[in-house]
């Protein structure tokens, strides 16, 4: 690999794989099971990235309690997965995703996942999808602090021995680009999954991209950069 080393972090859900659906139906199963009524999509997307206890404790009603918002968050495990087992279950990657992701990996970039997601969820979405063989780390909530906290970057950069400005961290929320800030590196904010642009923006994004050409386009830019500071 010539050049120095480059990293490009994702975050899953809302950037790689469109689980809009399958979160906004586990969350709504597990209101109603806890005899919340249901919840709306625009409260849910909300909380997107989160670590699962503190995603439910921001959506139950003040003054829940700890053991009930406990339970709140078991019942949405249990919804998810039983959703899927369920006949007609997609959970799909975005158009042109993958397309992104081998190309990266032909011009040199290493690549991470930085997620909310336990890695028990992790592995299930990229078993489904076939896409370990791609990454070269995974950074989940099972290894400390999750999102905005800059722990998983900067396990992943210390993982794959890259500096922080030749890492960027690609995300559809403002917990990724505000995590992003913290670590130090390039914040890429995606338009297409939970947080509307503002809230991306808010969050810190040094630029937002509508389409995976844009992308795909600035991270060449980078390569560019990278080669010539090399030369």
């Amino acid at each position: 690999m010539s050049g120095p080393l480059k990293l490009a972090i994702w975050d899953i859900d809302g950037t790689i794989v469109d689980s809009r659906k399958i979160i906004q139906s586990a969350m709504s199963r597990a209101f109603k099971r806890a005899g919340l009524g249901d919840i709306d999509y625009d409260r849910t997307r909300t909380i997107v990235g989160l670590e699962l206890s503190e995603a439910i404790c921001r959506l139950a009603p003040v003054d829940y309690g700890a053991e009930r918002v406990l339970q709140l968050g078991t019942f949405y495990k249990e919804a998810f997965v039983e959703q899927r087992q369920e006949p007609g279950f997609e959970e799909p990657l975005y158009e042109s995703v993958l397309e992104t992701i081998e190309s990266l990996v032909d011009e040199g970039w290493l690549l991470g996942v930085a997620t909310g997601k336990a890695r028990r969820g992790l592995d299930i979405v990229f078993n489904h999808h076939g896409l370990h063989r791609h990454f070269d780390t995974f950074q989940t909530v099972d290894g400390g602090a999750g999102k905005p906290h800059p722990r998983m970057i900067i396990d992943a950069m210390n993982e794959t021995g890259v500096e922080a400005e030749n890492t960027v961290m690609i995300g559809d929320t403002s917990f990724d680009m505000e995590m992003a800030r913290n670590a130090k590196v390039k914040a890429l904010g995606v338009s297409w999954g939970f947080h509307t642009p503002d809230e991306i923006n808010a969050g810190g994004a040094h630029e937002l991209h509508h389409e995976f050409s844009s992308l795909r386009a600035s991270l060449n830019q980078l390569t560019d950069k990278l080669k010539e500071t090399a030369a």
